[in-house]
């Protein structure tokens, strides 16, 4: 495990300022390892179930069209992740950086292509997906307020910021905050979860099973919609990443990264699984794919007068998944500021409280002003394609290093045929996509391409040619930053742990 050491240099790489000085060899900043095996499986189960399986499973439903085929896809997408998981479990434990996909295809293709993946998280994937995070917890919260009219566009969106705010305030104080937060509301969404799936059961056990009678009748023969379907059941099982991307700061990462992902892929696999079954017995078909809120239909219907207690676990499920999107995207651009691919300040940490405050208020800022796009729903349709390019990238990677490597030390070292079908299933996953919904897919394509005149600009010129009004611009932000949030700059030590 590489240590982190106060940085010496009288300016940074990327023109940032000039780090404080250590008075002693011995003195270093780094990131404290607080992360333990609970805290991790709270983090990747708190990011994957989201608010979609409250409000919206039923895009599987749609491309499939039974119940029993449906529930086929979701077991087969369960499975699918399971490998992906593992696949990053190895490269957790081999590449011991933070940063997911970004440090493993930095270590596997050098630098250009973690760039590319780098930007397009920063201008699109991280700020809008929080953006619409905190706009759906919005939604939830204001809804008993006005029962019977549609919220106020501010007033939705104000709460929305503060929820951002708020979320990264406590991250910026301690990391314990951070992970408290992200237990606490994790059991919450889990509670109210097990609350529908035992109803469903008991509804099941008093005989409610006509639902269920010829449930593979009317299924979909076409492979196409068998692959949208298989699409949309992965896209929901997405977040499993979400521990590698602060892996630096997991206790015995050899040990609890990979424990932290087979304890949460079998939670949240039988949770989606069995909450698909308790919504079926209640619901026939026509009335899920008529819902906006499949979760609230079904409370409506079986819970009476405790029917709150759904679109209350809805906003707290989303409040769990956005601290757990801040945590790791916070963390992806503190790495990439350290590789030198962003301005040097994003990698600075706070010298007591040891927690990365740069990287966590540019990435609030950047939601923020994704916020201020009224139709930011739409910008979740550029980046499907590039989000699961570069997890396949990644994965590539960990086959590449397996050849290019083949006596690095690896912690844990699975067969081969794990990267490979998942490989082969990220080829499925970028097609799909440009077959389906082609106009967004190559906005996206052109978003990710639109990082290629930074990158050479910006990191591949050599600091001394580039213009003098930026570096001296970057600097001189760096060094008011540094003192505003009284951070140090860090940097990787060469050796190793």
């Amino acid at each position: 495990m590489a240590s982190y050491s106060a940085a010496l240099t009288q300016e940074g790489t990327n023109g940032g300022p000039a780090s404080l000085k250590s008075e002693s060899s011995e003195e270093s900043m780094k990131l404290k390892k607080e992360i333990s095996l609970l805290n991790g499986v709270c983090l990747i189960v708190g990011n994957m179930i989201g608010s979609g399986i409250f409000v919206s499973p039923k895009g599987v439903l749609i491309h499939s069209a039974s119940y029993g085929l449906s529930l086929v896809v979701w077991t087969i997408g369960g499975i699918f992740s399971v490998f992906g998981a593992l696949c990053y479990a190895e490269l957790g434990t081999t590449i011991t950086k933070s940063g997911a996909s970004y440090a493993y295809i930095l270590e596997a293709f050098g630098g250009f292509l973690a760039f590319i993946r780098l930007w397009t998280s920063l201008l699109i994937i991280e700020p809008t997906s929080q953006a619409v995070i905190a706009i759906t917890f919005s939604n939830y919260m204001v809804q008993p307020i006005f029962p019977t009219c549609i919220a106020p566009y501010v007033a939705n969106r104000l709460l929305a910021a503060a929820c951002i705010c708020l979320l990264t305030f406590v991250n910026c104080a301690y990391v314990k905050w951070g992970t408290r937060v992200q237990d606490f509301f994790t059991y919450a969404k889990v509670i109210a979860l097990i609350a529908v799936i035992i109803t469903g059961l008991v509804k099941i056990g008093q005989g409610y099973t006509q639902n269920f009678e010829g449930m593979f009748d009317g299924s979909s023969q076409d492979p196409g919609h068998i692959a949208l379907a298989l699409y949309s059941a992965l896209f929901s099982y997405s977040g499993w990443d979400t521990l590698n991307f602060v892996t630096e700061e997991i206790k015995n990462p050899e040990r609890n990264l990979p424990l932290a992902i087979a304890i949460s892929m079998p939670i949240v696999t039988v949770i989606y699984i069995l909450t698909n079954v308790a919504y079926y017995t209640v619901l026939p078909i026509n009335a899920i794919l008529d819902s906006d809120a499949v979760a609230v239909t079904f409370a409506d219907q079986v819970f009476g007068v405790m029917n709150w207690t759904i679109p209350l676990a809805v906003a707290l499920s989303c409040f769990g998944g956005l601290n757990a999107s801040i945590v790791a995207a916070s963390r992806l651009f503190f790495v990439g500021s350290r590789e030198g691919h962003l301005p040097d300040f994003l990698c600075m940490i706070h010298v007591h409280r040891y927690t990365p405050i740069p990287a966590l208020l540019f990435n609030g800022f950047m939601a923020l002003i994704y916020l201020c796009v009224e139709d930011v729903f739409r910008l979740i349709n550029y980046y499907s394609f590039s989000y699961w390019f570069f997890v396949g990238l990644s994965i590539l990677g960990q086959l590449y290093l397996r050849w290019k490597q083949p006596d690095r030390e690896r912690p844990l070292k699975l067969s081969l045929i794990y990267p490979i079908i998942f490989c082969l299933l990220t080829i499925f996953l970028v097609v799909v996509p440009l077959y389906s919904d082609t106009i967004n897919s190559l906005i996206g394509i052109g978003i990710a391409l639109s990082g290629v005149p930074v990158y050479f600009l910006c990191c591949y010129t050599p600091a001394s040619k580039r213009p003098l009004w930026l570096r001296s611009f970057i600097a001189k932000c760096g060094i008011l930053i540094q003192k505003v949030c009284y951070s140090v700059l860090t940097e990787m030590d060469d050796k190793s742990e």
